[in-house]
């Protein structure tokens, strides 16, 4: 009996001891590093790494600059600096863009490419996010040397294009890496198009006359 009464009393204190993450209230992403984490859960900072587990059952599995993927209660997820998980853990809400028409029925938005602004029109048509040569030049992308040639058909004939790899599209709160670019070798288009490269990879909704962009998990 006595041997009894100290696995049940050592059982107890491991189950005071070990908190599972369903237990949680919240978490928040306050750094990321290659292969580390800086995560406040319920108001204690701790450092993960890769394969850590903190003292409340919240796993880092990997980190990268701009993302952690946590696994809580067997589930991972993608995360990204300055997350806040709640206590049932669902992601954080989709980033989302609303854009409503010009008079002359076009959609409009403000952006970037690889950081640079960039006034984009909203073009299902097009195949890949599109640019001019000039505005290639612009935002400092070598398209002669990087791209790939290649041939394009537009309303003014056979264009020539070279095929570039844009490393980061942003359209309001949404941002895409590896989006898929072409550079027409003239002044065409006069405005960049913001192709199906990008608007392939999030929802689109029509609410009314506004257009809904909201990014994919």
């Amino acid at each position: 009996m006595p041997g009894l009464a100290r696995n049940l009393a050592l059982a107890v204190v491991l189950a005071v001891l070990v908190r599972t993450a369903a237990s949680v209230e919240s978490i928040t992403v306050v750094g990321l590093f290659k292969d580390t984490a800086i995560v406040v859960v319920d108001g204690q900072r701790r450092l993960l790494r890769s394969g850590d587990t903190s003292p409340e059952g919240v796993t880092l599995i990997s980190a990268t600059s701009s993302e952690a993927v946590l696994e809580i209660d067997g589930e991972r997820k993608r995360y990204g600096l300055g997350a806040r998980i709640g206590a049932s853990f669902a992601p954080p809400e989709q980033a989302t863009v609303r854009i409503w028409p010009t008079p002359n029925r076009m959609y409009l938005v403000v952006g970037s490419i690889n950081g640079y602004p960039v006034d984009f029109v909203v073009d299902t048509g097009a195949t890949l996010v599109s640019l001019s040569g000039r505005e290639a030049r612009r935002l400092g992308i070598d398209y002669r040397v990087v791209g790939t040639p290649g041939k394009s058909s537009t309303a003014s004939g056979i264009e020539d294009i070279f095929l570039v790899n844009l490393n980061r599209v942003r359209v309001g709160e949404i941002e895409l890496r590896n989006v898929q670019g072409a550079v027409h070798d003239g002044d065409f288009p006069p405005a960049t198009l913001l192709g199906m490269s990008f608007l392939g990879r999030v929802s689109m909704r029509q609410d009314g006359q506004v257009l809904e962009l909201r990014k994919k998990f």
